[in-house]
């Protein structure tokens, strides 16, 4: 056998993937819904490759973010969510088209490659937004959350029609950043 035969190049393939999830500090869970490798090797891949940056990279431990209310809660970070979630449309993250019910439920989003796709969007929001209050794991549960459709979907801004992270089923019109802020709202009196 070769060493570049498909199953080598897809067991490096999670491999490296958990290394970058990791790096981005994704609780053990995370990496193993999106590699499939057990709770066991990936806290041996820590150990292995990380002790070095130890100190600087925690292991969260716990659940995963899963309040939808988190990416609502502020202008600042709605907009941030908003910029995320265009990075995460336009890298391929999210489903071009949105099921919806059971069918929703059996696409899965997790795999190695929509995980290296991930990355990619994350690491090019940090570029953007280096002090970005959104964190990995919230911009995993980003995208699931707006993959399902369920709670959360991309919107308009009913002022500007800018692109808006907002509930499924809102309360009242949505308004980006922009729209909403004081001087904005004098401006239109």
């Amino acid at each position: 056998m070769r060493i570049c035969d498909d199953r080598y190049s897809r067991e490096r393939a999670r491999m490296e993937l958990a290394l970058r999830f990791l790096r981005h500090e994704a609780r053990t869970q995370t990496i193993r819904a999106w590699t499939g490798l057990s709770d066991d090797r990936i806290r041996k891949l820590y150990r292995s490759y990380m002790s070095h940056v130890r100190r600087e990279l925690p292991r969260h431990r716990g659940k995963s973010p899963h309040q939808v209310a988190y990416f609502t809660r502020s202008l600042r970070v709605q907009e941030e969510s908003a910029l995320l979630a265009s990075m995460l449309s336009l890298l391929g993250v999210l489903p071009a088209a949105h099921p919806t019910g059971a069918l929703a439920e059996a696409l899965p989003l997790a795999s190695v490659r929509r995980g290296e796709l991930l990355c990619q969007a994350f690491e090019a929001f940090r570029l953007l937004l280096p002090a970005a209050q959104i964190s990995f794991e919230h911009a995993v549960f980003l995208a699931g959350a707006l993959a399902r459709g369920d709670q959360l979907r991309l919107g308009d801004c009913g002022g500007c029609g800018s692109l808006m992270v907002t509930e499924r089923f809102p309360l009242r019109l949505a308004r980006c950043v922009h729209c909403a802020s004081p001087q904005q709202a004098r401006s239109h009196a």
